[in-house]
């Protein structure tokens, strides 16, 4: 992978910064890229005016969105309508969101992670205010991405700090949580907040009491359920199952490596 970004692939689009940016990092992701989800080390770039997917593999036909800045991406970004996220979440077709952060001054990749579509759900993304009738795109509604809550889990870095990692580690950690995908969507969504909620804890081992302890915030991420105690205990299960933590006996887990 080459972290460089060639500038002379914008160089008609010095005033419009933005849609600079845009060329700039999806001419890179065209030529570095690759599928997460087989191992195709090519991805290609969809059609120009495709709406939400910006590359594909040509191999599993894998769906992907590019998302780039130049800081960090921090617990919440700004991103695009809020109902069609909505109704593709529900229909199971969201991409699988990349993120970018470049250095505009060397135009290098620093950081650069994934967020697999199996871990995006309703509960990730915020409803924006809609923009008032004085606004020229008047009646919009916007929404936002919640990465603070989602379980680092689901934040596979590919670059850190300028350096890349491993293809096998990156894929590996794309497979650990790939049963997600033989779940409901809701499911999904709860399986995915309940690890956060392990991930919070900050230790190796911890009680169902302490998970309990998230009762309130797990009721606002899904307000149509009233059995949240029955929920928790029944996503630990799912947890167990699949390896990600380890029943110890007496209300006690571990979180395995």
């Amino acid at each position: 992978m080459n972290l460089q970004i060639k500038p002379e692939i914008a160089t008609r689009y010095k005033k419009s910064l933005p849609q600079r940016a845009r060329v700039l990092t999806e001419a890179w992701g065209s030529e570095n890229l690759y599928c997460l989800a087989c191992p195709s080390d090519n991805l290609y770039s969809t059609p120009k005016g495709t709406k939400v997917i910006d590359f594909i593999c040509p191999e599993c036909d894998e769906t992907y969105q590019l998302k780039s800045k130049i800081t960090p991406f921090g617990n919440s970004v700004v991103d695009s309508a809020y109902k069609p996220k909505i109704d593709l979440i529900s229909k199971g077709t969201i991409p699988n969101f990349i993120f970018l952060q470049y250095d505009p001054t060397l135009l290098t990749v620093r950081n650069l992670f994934l967020v697999p579509k199996h871990f995006i759900s309703k509960s990730i993304i915020q409803r924006r205010k809609q923009l008032p009738p004085t606004a020229r795109r008047a009646g919009w509604v916007g929404s936002n991405i919640l990465l603070g809550n989602l379980p680092v889990d689901a934040r596979i870095s590919i670059v850190e700090n300028g350096l890349e990692m491993p293809k096998a580690l990156v894929r590996d950690s794309w497979n650990r949580f790939l049963f997600l995908r033989e779940q409901s969507i809701s499911s999904r969504g709860w399986t995915a907040d309940v690890l956060a909620c392990v991930r919070r804890l900050e230790r190796e081992t911890f009680a169902l009491a302490d998970i309990y302890a998230f009762e309130d915030r797990l009721a606002k991420l899904h307000p149509m359920n009233k059995h949240i105690r029955p929920k928790i205990r029944q996503q630990l299960q799912v947890l167990r199952d699949h390896g990600i933590v380890e029943f110890l006996g007496k209300g006690f887990y571990k979180i395995k490596p």
